[in-house]
This record gives structure tokens, C-alpha cells and sequence, in this order.
């Protein structure tokens, strides 16, 4: 029997899942994106799209050059400053990278992950997307937390880098 001819508009609606939480212990800020890029799931890295400033954002919060470390080094780095990453969509259909197309979405268990996080103090959210889905599936839990929606650091907002900056450093002090 053949295999099912996937045309392409199929593949790129098929089901993306986000990667593993990045956290540890001594996590006090976690940051929620929506669902990983398709430059993301291509490389199995978070913000893996060259344009996306994630790495630039956080790394002049941090004052660490997280841009010129090897990937594996960056979220050594980011554990180090107790900071982790996650999505807030488990799994989703969705056509491109786009979180406007994001359809039939599973969404993360944030509350156990949040409640598994002793010294957990702050929650970002990256982007309009991750924050309005965010804060639904936090429900009353977010009220234990600082919440800070942070403009998108993808390519596809196109607020100047200043401005993002500008917001992303509320984060500090760490």
C-alpha cells in the first residue's frame, strides 16, 4: 500500500508542539511565549529565527552577551540568573509562524509548572498572544505572581527595538 501524499498546505497545518519547560529550582522569572516558530521547531531552539530579538532583549536585561553563546550556553545562562522559558500553547495547528493562526491549541499545565517552582516570583508573557492566553490559563493563580505582558520580540512586531527594550528592561532587577 502507498504511503498518503501530504501536500504542503497540509504539512504546514499540521500540529507544532512547543519544546520542554527550560526551568530549574531556582527559577524566579519565567517567560511565556505563545508557540515556537517554524525557525524555532526547525532548529529545536527557542527564538531560533535570526531576526527575533529574544536574545538581544534579555541578554541587555541581563547584562550578559547571550546573542554570541552557543544555545546550550544561553540557557545555561539564563538558569544561572534564575530565569526559564516555556510556551503557553502545548500543541496548535497552525500555517506558518504566525500566532494569528494558531487553531485547535492545547495549552500547557502553566499552573502545576508555576506551583513545582519554589522561588517562581515573576511571569512574562512575550507578546499580546501569549499574555491574553496566559492569563486565561493561569486564572486566579496569576494573582500569586507578578505578571508582565513584554511587546513581542519577534520580527513580525514591529514596534521599534528601543521601545521593546524599554519594556523589557521592567524586568530588571532579576
Amino acid at each position: 500500500m502507498n504511503s498518503p501524499v501530504i501536500l504542503p498546505e497540509q504539512a504546514a497545518d499540521a500540529r507544532k508542539r512547543c519544546f520542554d519547560p527550560v526551568v530549574d529550582a531556582n527559577t524566579r522569572l519565567l517567560i511565556l511565549g505563545s508557540l515556537p516558530g517554524e525557525k524555532s521547531l526547525a532548529h529545536s531552539q527557542y527564538y531560533a529565527h535570526p531576526q527575533n530579538r529574544f536574545w538581544m532583549l534579555l541578554g541587555e536585561v541581563l547584562g550578559v552577551d547571550l546573542k554570541s553563546q552557543p544555545y546550550e550556553e544561553r540557557l545555561a545562562t539564563l538558569l544561572a540568573h534564575g530565569v526559564g522559558l516555556w510556551d503557553v500553547v502545548a500543541q496548535a495547528q497552525r500555517a506558518g509562524s504566525l500566532d494569528s493562526n494558531i487553531r485547535a491549541r492545547d495549552d500547557n499545565d502553566l499552573v502545576a509548572l508555576a506551583a513545582s517552582l519554589p522561588q517562581l516570583r515573576t511571569i512574562a508573557f512575550n507578546g499580546g498572544t501569549a499574555a491574553k492566553l496566559g492569563i486565561k490559563v493561569l486564572g486566579e493563580h496569576a494573582q500569586r505572581y507578578r505578571i508582565v505582558s513584554l511587546p513581542s520580540s519577534s520580527p513580525a512586531y514591529t514596534l521599534a527595538y528601543g521601545a521593546k527594550l524599554l519594556q523589557w528592561k521592567t524586568l530588571q532587577p532579576l
